[in-house]
């Protein structure tokens, strides 16, 4: 799945329907509208979904990011963010698939291991 985003994306018009604010855009970016970005950095292929939040974020290459999402203080390339995502204080996320209405998110104290909600038939890369 990855591997296709790639190459749609690599097909990319460039169009920009949404609000970018003191952000910084390279590449070939299609931002659907009601979308809003604010102090992140855009670099494409990259497509961004209708009425999503991306704040103080890096979005790099070959990044697919579904409708209605949010994503702050993160940085993700090489991936796909389903819709209705949300991904806060994360870093450095790649060549990652994120399903509908997963929430990522850091955790505020120190963790003592690590803790797993793994569906039927996953593969998991530690």
């Amino acid at each position: 799945m990855i591997d296709a985003n790639r190459l749609i994306l690599d097909s990319l018009k460039e169009q920009n329907l949404g609000n970018v604010e003191n952000s910084k855009i390279e590449g070939r970016v299609f931002i659907d509208k009601d979308t809003k970005i604010l102090n992140s950095t855009i670099r494409g292929p990259i497509i961004i979904g209708r009425n999503c939040e991306i704040n103080e974020s890096y979005i790099g290459p070959y990044t697919s990011v579904g409708n209605f999402c949010k994503l702050k203080n993160t940085e993700i390339e090489n991936s796909i963010v389903l819709d209705k995502a949300e991904i806060s204080d994360v870093k450095k996320i790649y060549d990652s698939l994120i399903g509908k209405e997963v929430k990522i998110f850091k955790k505020q104290t120190i963790p003592k291991g690590k803790k797993f909600v793994v569906g039927d038939r996953s593969v998991l890369e530690i």
